[in-house]
């Protein structure tokens, strides 16, 4: 390296010399002829990479048939990459401007040799964060990764980055292993855990809820003590956003659907079905047994006739039923051969406890489409049918009484 340096200094010496510059003047800028030489000779090489480099793995790129390449070898990744050229160079170099005769440093170098330190790994920060963003992106391609929230573990990676980068530059400027910053870290890590609590709760969290396929984007949840129902829509190393239904934005931290509970219905959505449970409370006073005559008397309505016919009058043979139970039947077989509700799941319609209010007759059965707009439309027209065929039966239906009621 001295015959190097040598050499670099009279080459430099001859040019300023040439220029017409003094002796005493041409010792003082030697040194920093050299280094621009060496910057001028880092950014050569670095411009050459980057074309040649790029412009060969864009025709290998191409030539394949993945895509996951196309974001490895991005031109962001690629330059930030090569950021790493020019202040290598220089580093590598800088002793042929700086050296002396001793073979020791002198204060300029050490100082430029830090500045170079801390530019690298101010550069590999930059690289390792642009590579998990990449990653991320390449991730989310991939059918078995699409909607899980992988987008805080590539967050908590940058931190990590971010965090390790931190302590090797205050480690440089000081002058000190990173090991005994490390160790002075270690007895405050309890401040380090209450500034970075929300991160690191934020972390575990997140890791649950990928783990165990708890949550994805696009995924409804609701949360009715919170007040929050809607799609998630992002989620993150500290946030979780939702967009309600109102589309207004909600924005929960990870940990609290984890230490408490949430509904998510995407497990409905996939079903194929969507529950409605309604219930309606019928005047017991209006109960009474189907009697022959009131058998006949049902037939002299033609709907009610078809209804009659499609159902048994008897349970078993001798035992008397009541308009109530051929009520019953009769929209449980409108509800079996709805086209609109799924057979495939539970049709029921069952009595609840008795109350003041009357007797509530419950309406169970699942819609065959799970989208908002249709299912509120068939649960309307399954209670509007409810309620308009139980009078047919001789039923009454129980409200409790208005003003008008009163004055008749």
């Amino acid at each position: 390296m001295g015959a190097i340096s040598q050499f670099f200094r009279n080459f430099v010496e001859k040019i300023l010399l040439h220029m017409g510059m003094s002796s005493d003047m041409t010792n003082s800028l030697n040194r920093w002829g050299i280094l621009l030489i060496i910057i001028l000779f880092a950014l050569l090489v670095d411009a050459c990479i980057r074309i040649g480099v790029f412009r060969l793995l864009q025709q290998i790129v191409k030539r394949t048939k993945v895509t996951w390449d196309d974001y490895i070898f991005d031109k962001k990744v690629i330059k930030n990459l090569c950021n790493f050229v020019t202040p290598t160079i220089i580093y590598m170099l800088l002793p042929i401007a700086f050296s002396t005769t001793d073979g020791s440093n002198d204060g300029m170098h050490i100082v430029l040799e830090r500045g170079v330190e801390i530019y690298m790994v101010v550069a590999f920060i930059r690289f390792v964060n642009v590579l998990l963003k990449v990653l991320f992106d390449v991730a989310e391609q991939h059918p078995a990764w699409q909607g899980k929230p992988i987008k805080g573990l590539m967050q908590t990676g940058q931190v990590i980055v971010i965090g390790i980068g931190t302590i090797l530059i205050i480690s440089i400027l000081i002058d000190k292993s990173p090991t005994l910053l490390l160790t002075g870290l270690g007895a405050s890590a309890a401040v380090l855990m209450l500034i970075f609590k929300d991160s690191i709760l934020g972390l575990v969290a997140g890791v649950q809820l990928s783990a165990n396929n708890m949550l994805k984007v696009g995924d409804w949840i609701s949360m009715p003590h919170r007040g929050v129902d809607g799609e998630v829509e992002e989620v993150t190393l500290t946030t979780i956003k939702v967009r309600g239904w109102d589309k207004t934005l909600y924005t929960l931290p990870p940990y609290l659907l984890i230490s408490e509970s949430f509904q998510n219905w995407q497990a409905m959505r996939l079903s194929g079905g969507r529950r409605i449970k309604r219930s309606l409370n019928i005047d017991m006073n209006s109960i009474q047994f189907a009697t022959p005559s009131f058998i006949e008397h049902l037939c002299s309505n033609d709907m009610v006739r078809a209804l009659v016919d499609s159902i048994s009058t008897q349970s078993e043979e001798g035992e008397m039923v009541t308009n109530l139970d051929l009520f019953m039947r009769a929209i449980n077989n409108y509800l079996m051969h709805h086209q609109r509700i799924n057979p495939n799941l539970t049709i029921m319609v069952r009595q609840l406890q008795p109350s003041e209010w009357g007797l509530p007759i419950e309406v169970y059965c699942f819609s065959a489409n799970v989208n908002w707009v249709p299912y509120e439309n068939l649960q309307t027209e399954i209670i509007s049918y409810v309620v308009a065929t139980a009078p047919l039966f001789g039923l009454r239906m129980y409200q409790a009484p208005s003003g008008l009621d009163l004055k008749k």
